[in-house]
């Protein structure tokens, strides 16, 4: 129940401050909050940020049933997950949240949303690389070490046999 409820405040908060909160701040500190008419590109804005919102909340579900714990540092997985997104990228959740900024950037026209994205994606990146990395190769060893070779960081791709 504690893992559950965690993950609900991390998927529902993170998100809301990433997503809803600090980009209005960006918007409204910039170009305003200037909704375009509805076209091609908006549509596919709007599906993209869905296919990242997907994401986010599938990590969440699966930390929670398959890795024994959140996708929240409080409470990290006890097991490995390399399931579903995880076989396309390591780290879905971190891009599903950097899809929906972007689709926002790209819905809003703000070159200040990008830069937001950009600075988002490198922090997480250095986090990623620094910390989070090292820590899941202590904490899973040999098959993350595995895992770290087969799949990547960032851009998704089809999943290669382990071992090969």
């Amino acid at each position: 129940m504690r893992n559950t409820l965690i993950t609900i405040f991390g998927t529902v908060l993170v998100p809301c401050i990433l997503h809803i909160l600090v980009p209005y701040v960006i918007l409204q500190g910039t170009s305003g909050l200037v909704f375009p008419k509805m076209g091609i590109i908006e549509i596919l804005c709007g599906i993209m940020a869905v296919i990242g919102l997907y994401m986010v909340v599938w990590v969440s579900v699966t930390f929670v049933r398959r890795g024994r714990g959140t996708a929240m540092p409080l409470l990290p997985p006890t097991k490995f997950v390399a399931i579903g997104l995880y076989k396309y990228v390591r780290n879905p959740m971190y891009v599903g949240l950097l899809l929906v900024i972007i689709a926002e950037a790209i819905f809003f026209r703000s070159i200040w949303l990008f830069v937001f994205a950009s600075l988002l994606w490198l922090a997480t990146h250095t986090y990623v690389v620094l910390k989070e990395e090292p820590e899941l190769a202590r904490r899973f060893g040999d098959a993350y070490k595995e895992y770290l070779t087969q799949t990547p960081r960032w851009i998704p791709r089809p999943p290669r046999k382990m071992g090969a």
